[in-house]
């Protein structure tokens, strides 16, 4: 396997592992056994199992966030009609097979050190999350498009969390319920 295919491979490995378990219940050596990867080529690519958390942060964030986006472009043509989609698109989401949450907040949660580079590059996803929902909301001439872009994000991760906490996908209908409120 050609040098960044593997490391491509560890960190897919990871993700899923850090999804499905969380990040301090998997340990190094269950993401290589999984990856069929060995400790030395582990240590190539990252120093230490930190280092795989945040290149899995930053692969899940470009790729998630691309996809998020992409689908809440699909489903409208006004900037109001997208806003509103934030919650259908965050419905499927909830609906799949493997919804273990947002990757950021379960990765906050477990490394709470406020210095944290995993609680850094989490800040930096929802930042960029809320600057798209602002775009939006300022295309849709909403006055105070910056505090409406607050309640939509807060409105999503508080979905997120109730999806998670009690595994029904209901939370993005109601979502989006409150959303249609704020919106008008």
């Amino acid at each position: 396997m050609p040098r960044q295919s593997r490391r491509e491979h560890l960190i897919d490995t990871a993700i899923t592992l850090f999804c499905e378990h969380g990040y301090h219940a998997t340990g190094i050596d269950r993401i290589l056994d999984t990856a069929g990867v060995s400790k030395k080529t582990m240590y190539l690519y990252f120093r230490s199992k930190e280092e795989l958390i945040y290149a899995a942060l930053q692969q899940y964030d470009s790729v998630f966030r691309n996809n998020f986006m992409r689908a809440v472009e699909e489903q409208g043509p006004s900037p109001k009609d997208k806003m509103l989609a934030i919650f259908d698109v965050a419905g499927a989401w909830f609906n799949e097979n493997n919804f273990f949450g947002c990757m950021f907040i379960n990765a906050v949660g477990e490394y709470s050190e406020s210095e944290s580079p995993i609680r850094e590059i989490s800040r930096q996803f929802k930042q960029q999350m809320r600057s798209y929902v602002a775009k939006l909301a300022e295309e849709a001439n909403i006055e105070n498009h910056l505090l409406l872009a607050d309640e939509l994000c807060l409105l999503l991760e508080g979905a997120i969390v109730t999806a998670q906490v009690s595994q029904s996908p209901t939370a993005a209908l109601t979502a989006k319920k409150i959303a249609q409120k704020l919106i008008e």
